[in-house]
């Protein structure tokens, strides 16, 4: 019963919430463009399940998602379980198997991001599949991944955030330069996509227990930007890969040149 409470008041929050998206385009599809909406009953139908399906996303992050990310974070951390014992909760050589679970947990998360899915499939059409829709998902999936473990340490070690925000993005400004024009922009909207749907969640739950669990460590300073890193690296990630794709394929021109 309370269940269907629960789910009940997220439903409402959820209709509450895509409210204003319908009335922008039923305001555009009547005022503006003047035509009547195609297919509406499909439309509707749509729209209904769209909806539906929401409301039971963020229940399921609420009852297992977040619970479940954080009691993993909570063992992955227990001072029995760190290597060394409790007497080494202070070095960060001792939360390897934390860096490993954060790895997996963004690279994971990202190949099953429908966000990364929607641009990998336009990015594979719009380029007559010179761009790879695999290379493209798998590429952004090891930058989350680099990106989430480097976060986790960062929160083991309680470097500034700052610094390695600053760090990466010069590097994206220089890598920007000397990247094909045809990926740039496509590395960047990269970079937005990972932080949706199913690598927030997931992310976030990771980075508040991490923070809680490590001593000397406060989440409400700690727990967060560890999705910045998620949408940090993949720009790097895909630039440095396309570079490189590019500098092979230029090593390839050549030697067929010669030959």
């Amino acid at each position: 019963m309370d269940f269907f409470i629960d789910f009940g008041s997220v439903f409402l929050a959820t209709v509450r919430d895509t409210l204003p998206i319908l009335g922008l385009i039923l305001v555009f599809q009547i005022f503006v463009i003047r035509q009547p909406i195609p297919h509406l009953p499909r439309v509707i139908m749509g729209g209904v399940y769209m909806v539906l399906g929401l409301a039971l996303f963020l229940i399921g992050l609420e009852k297992a998602l977040f619970p479940v990310g954080k009691a993993m974070v909570a063992q992955l951390t227990a001072p029995d379980f760190l290597i060394g014992g409790v007497e080494a909760q202070s070095d960060w050589t001792a939360y390897l198997w934390v860096y490993l679970f954060a790895a997996m947990i963004g690279f994971s998360t990202t190949i099953a991001e429908p966000s990364l899915l929607a641009v990998a499939l336009k990015a594979s059409e719009v380029s007559g599949g010179s761009i790879s829709q695999w290379g493209l998902r798998i590429t952004v999936a090891i930058g989350v991944a680099v990106g989430i473990t480097l976060g986790a340490y960062r929160i083991v070690t309680g470097t500034p955030l700052s610094l390695y925000i600053l760090c990466g993005y010069v590097a994206v400004v220089v890598m920007t330069f000397f990247t094909p024009k045809k990926i740039i922009a496509i590395a960047y909207d990269s970079g937005g996509v990972t932080t949706s749907t199913v690598t927030v969640p997931l992310v976030a739950a990771l980075g508040l227990g991490l923070s809680e669990a490590v001593p000397g460590r406060n989440p409400a300073l700690d727990g967060f930007g560890l999705i910045a890193f998620a949408s940090l690296f993949p720009i790097i990630a895909v630039m440095g890969y396309a570079q490189m794709a590019h500098l092979l394929n230029m090593r390839a021109r050549a030697k067929t040149r010669k030959e």
